[in-house]
């Protein structure tokens, strides 16, 4: 790893909690919660880490949550992922649950909730990460149960900042949840949404225009609608993006083909994120790396990603400014004239 990306202090704004279950860790909560796996070793598992497009990988992730029951499992998969992020200098994380994943299996939404919600407080006391929670219906279901969710987390929406939709975007158009984005606006929460990543560019509209969403989850298909593009840059919308992700799911053949670079170019305020680290092949620092080879990125504009990161995450003004403070002063203790 490059020591100026590891040392970046940076946001991650794209990270699904359950993306991060490693294998090993995914035999360790089998065992200890009697789940049968239907592979017999670490090396299996990671064998089927081949995917062809992104239902091919819901498929495994959703066979992967099965071994979470108890509040101990949320809270030891949650710590696992933020020690890792402590060590890449991640200094604010956003993190995604997908509550549904769990509670249609009998788990309840409050032993969830907890396990991740407390590592999170661990995490700003102990590894002096801030964090913001954000919870996640899965579009491919209806949008009755999302609702049926959205009622079950009031009681916890002091500390959830922000909905989201995530999972199979095929065929599932964020207007299908206009209604449930509505109520969850009324009660107070921000939204988001996948947007843009096998979807086309009308869904990134959607979003936008029918959900309210404070910023759109990988987006990437945008350059495919100039008005599009043009409107995001002039509204500073911002994508939070995650390359190696892209590249696993087929959305580009290549690192070298990804559009990130053409996207900061045009200005966007463009981040770069992990999405589901354990299953794509790395954590932030490793996705910054792997599109700084691939697109030669210089250090400015690993430095203009780090600082959209903070831009775009749901601080206050005046945290992000401090956490934007940091990150000249890590680029000032570095001597580096950054180009304009």
């Amino acid at each position: 790893m490059n020591p100026f990306i590891q040392g970046l202090p940076k946001a991650e704004l794209h990270l699904h909690i359950e993306g991060t279950l490693e294998p090993a860790m995914m035999f360790e909560f089998a065992k200890r919660n009697q789940i049968e796996l239907p592979y017999a070793s670490v090396e299996e598992i990671q064998s089927a880490y081949n995917f062809d497009d992104l239902q091919s990988f819901l498929n495994l992730y959703y066979q992967g949550s099965q071994v979470l029951k108890t509040e101990q499992d949320y809270y030891e998969l949650t710590w696992a992922y933020l020690q890792k992020a402590a060590d890449q200098n991640v200094r604010h994380t956003e993190i995604f649950f997908d509550p549904q994943s769990h509670t249609q299996r009998g788990i309840e939404f409050e032993t969830v909730y907890k396990g991740i919600y407390q590592a999170l407080v661990d995490a700003q006391a102990k590894l002096d990460m801030s964090f913001q929670l954000i919870l996640s219906f899965l579009r491919d279901l209806s949008a009755e149960e999302a609702m049926e969710t959205l009622k079950t987390a009031l009681p916890y929406k002091d500390t959830i900042v922000a909905v989201g939709l995530d999972s199979a975007e095929q065929g599932n158009p964020p207007s299908k949840f206009q209604k449930v984005f509505e109520a969850a606006q009324a009660e107070g929460f921000l939204t988001v949404s996948h947007a843009g990543e096998e979807g086309p560019p009308e869904y990134i509209w959607e979003a936008i225009n029918l959900l309210g969403v404070a910023r759109i989850d990988h987006g990437v298909r945008s350059l495919e609608d100039p008005n599009l593009i043009n409107y995001l840059t002039e509204k500073q919308i911002p994508l939070t993006v995650c390359p190696l992700s892209n590249v696993e799911l087929k959305v580009f053949n290549s690192m070298a083909e990804h559009n990130l670079k053409k996207l900061l170019d045009r200005g966007l305020c463009v981040t770069v994120n992990s999405d589901d680290p354990s299953y794509f092949g790395g954590y932030v620092a490793e996705n910054y790396q792997a599109a700084a080879d691939a697109l030669n990125l210089n250090q400015t504009e690993l430095y203009q990603l780090a600082k959209n990161s903070f831009k775009a995450s749901f601080l206050s003004p005046e945290n992000k400014q401090k956490l934007i403070d940091e990150l000249d002063e890590y680029v000032a203790a570095k001597s580096l004239r950054l180009t304009s």
